[in-house]
Formats: C-alpha cells, sequence, structure tokens
C-alpha cells in the first residue's frame, strides 16, 4: 500500500505519552501489550514509538477486554482469528472479482 494510500486513521504518527493519554493506560502498560504482540507501533530512526488512531482503538478494546478478565494470550488468538478472516474475505472478494471480469458478470 501507496504512504499517500493510507487512511488518516492508520497513519503511525502519535507519541507514546499522547496514546498514554488517550487510553489512560500508562505507558508501561502499552510496552507490555508491545511485548504480547498486542499492537505494532513503528519505530523512528531513534527508536521512538509511533502510533495511530487505529492503534488507539485496538488498545482500547485491549484494556476492555482484560477488565472483563481475558487473558493477553487469548486477546492475541481473538485478534489473530479476526485478522486471519478479514484476509480470507478480502482474499475472496478479489477472486470474485478476477472471476467476475473473467466472465464479464456485470452485478
Amino acid at each position: 500500500m501507496a504512504a499517500d494510500k493510507i487512511s488518516y486513521k492508520d497513519k503511525k504518527v502519535i507519541s507514546i505519552g499522547v496514546i498514554s493519554e488517550l487510553t489512560g493506560l500508562s505507558e508501561r502498560k502499552i510496552r507490555y501489550y508491545e511485548e504480547r504482540k498486542l499492537i505494532f507501533p513503528e519505530r523512528t530512526g531513534r527508536g521512538t514509538r509511533k502510533y495511530s488512531f487505529s492503534d488507539v482503538e485496538t488498545l482500547m478494546e485491549i484494556a476492555d477486554r482484560i477488565e472483563d478478565g481475558v487473558q493477553t494470550y487469548e486477546i492475541k488468538k481473538e485478534m489473530t482469528k479476526k485478522k486471519n478472516e478479514k484476509m480470507r474475505e478480502e482474499r475472496n472478494k478479489m477472486i470474485r472479482g478476477q472471476i467476475n471480469a473473467q466472465f464479464n458478470i456485470r452485478k
């Protein structure tokens, strides 16, 4: 995906301090979620973490799930399942489009 095609929600431009303020989560907790591979910030050349608005939403979902008593490994499993389902849906959509184009099917 070209950089200019990335949604504003997915641009990694927010520092961990601002993320902490927006979510109410401590910086330590945010780094812990990164260690557990639940969140994936980008790093600047100097190693500063940068997050997106989508990351804020993900962190809030994680915090809600933790508050409900769900363990981080369960959250990761759920997130992986959702990601795989989304990829499968996108692939199927692309294949349907190719088939429709091949046989000149219009909706």
